[in-house]
């Protein structure tokens, strides 16, 4: 006659929380399976991020956009002909299909409306842009792209981007043998410019007496190899 007790029958209820749990680590297992294929979260990353605003047309480019500025000249001119520029961002075309545009092959030069200035006038700034290469080339004449710096030796007095105001893309088709220009020229109202100075009355003027400065030019990753010389009375 054996000696051992008699095992212990489990109750029913033991039986059904192992049943429970069994059923809910394999939903568990499909759930998980289901997320890794599925990937809902990457439909949502797609849908929250906003599309670039860049403007793209396949015409060739005939005028450059003017960076909007809150330092327009004292006379008002350089602020009215950026106000009836044609307007940065144009009707969106097909893409260009032409290479973007390197140094080698674009020349870039500051341009002033003339070389001295007396007392009271302030000098009005463009970008002249050519193409010296053998094909057309693609490239990013927009605001954004565009930057204008006025030094007095290395003295940085200067640059367009400190106080820009909606600055946007704009990349164009800038046909072999091209040359474009400012639309408008851009006014510096002789002071001296920073981030932090954008809305002061009082900023410091630059001094004149023939005081040289010169201005170097960016537009599209590309700087100007030369800079223009202007002088202040």
């Amino acid at each position: 006659m054996s000696s051992e007790p008699p095992r212990r029958r489990h109750s029913p209820a033991v039986y059904r929380r192992r049943r429970i749990v069994l059923i809910v680590g394999l939903l568990a297992v499909i759930a998980l399976v289901w997320l890794l294929i599925a990937q809902p979260w990457r439909a949502a990353v797609t849908g929250s991020t906003p599309a670039p605003t860049t403007s793209r047309t396949s015409a060739p480019v005939s005028e450059l956009p003017v960076p909007g500025s809150t330092t327009p000249a004292a006379d008002g001119t350089g602020a009215d002909a950026a106000a009836d520029a044609p307007e940065a961002t144009p009707t969106a075309q097909q893409t260009p299909t032409a290479t973007p545009c390197v140094a080698k092959d674009v020349t870039v030069e500051p341009i002033t409306d003339s070389e001295t200035y007396g007392s009271g006038q302030n000098p009005q700034l463009s970008i002249q842009l050519t193409n010296n290469g053998d094909e057309d080339c693609s490239i990013n004449v927009g605001t954004s792209s565009q930057v204008f710096t006025i030094k007095s030796g290395d003295d940085v007095w200067w640059r367009s981007t400190d106080c820009q105001t909606e600055p946007s893309d704009m990349v164009v088709l800038l046909a072999a043998g091209q040359s474009v220009s400012s639309a408008a020229p851009l006014a510096w109202d002789r002071t001296r410019s920073s981030v932090d100075s954008c809305g002061s009355t009082d900023r410091q003027v630059a001094p004149g007496g023939g005081a040289s400065y010169n201005l170097s030019v960016e537009i599209g990753g590309i700087r100007s190899t030369q800079a223009a010389q202007l002088l202040l009375y």
